[in-house]
């Protein structure tokens, strides 16, 4: 299984927090990181949105179907996240576009850091991939990578 977690990109400060959108700055973000991912996300991956604007706007970047999951939307732990991809269960590839601090939590989890917060730069991937290698479950992080370096 992979999973691919990506921060919703740059939105305008405001209230409430659920109906913030993208800032000039964001869109380009998303687009920018929504064009790798059209290189690099298998066909058939699952991708999974918080209900957030911010968040819808940045995956609509890549014009593919995807759902709404109310359980990922901000204040969700990182445990909802997984539990929604379904990690490490799933097949194939699940992409979560989320928020911090929740996707950094999931991130320090995956890594083995179970009590520790890691700071997910906005409009960024996080790529991990789980496999059993000779007996032995493994999660590899695959990528890191942010918008300005696309």
């Amino acid at each position: 299984m992979d999973l691919i977690l990506w921060r919703h990109a740059e939105a305008a400060d405001g209230a409430p927090d659920d109906a913030r959108e993208l800032t000039a700055k964001g869109v380009k973000q998303a687009g920018k990181v929504a064009a790798f991912l059209h290189r690099h996300l298998p066909e058939h991956a699952r991708i999974l949105v918080s209900p957030a604007t911010r968040t819808q706007q940045t995956a609509a970047a890549l014009n593919s179907r995807f759902t709404l999951v109310p359980g990922i939307a901000p204040g969700a732990s990182a445990q909802d996240v997984l539990q929604a991809a379904d990690w490490p269960n799933a097949t194939g590839t699940v992409l979560v576009v989320g928020h911090q601090p929740t996707l950094g939590e999931v991130a320090a989890q995956l890594l083995g850091c179970d009590d520790y917060s890691l700071n997910i730069k906005k409009g960024a991937l996080w790529w991990f991939s789980r496999r059993e290698r000779e007996g032995l479950e493994q999660t590899t992080l695959r990528l890191v990578i942010t918008p300005d370096f696309l």
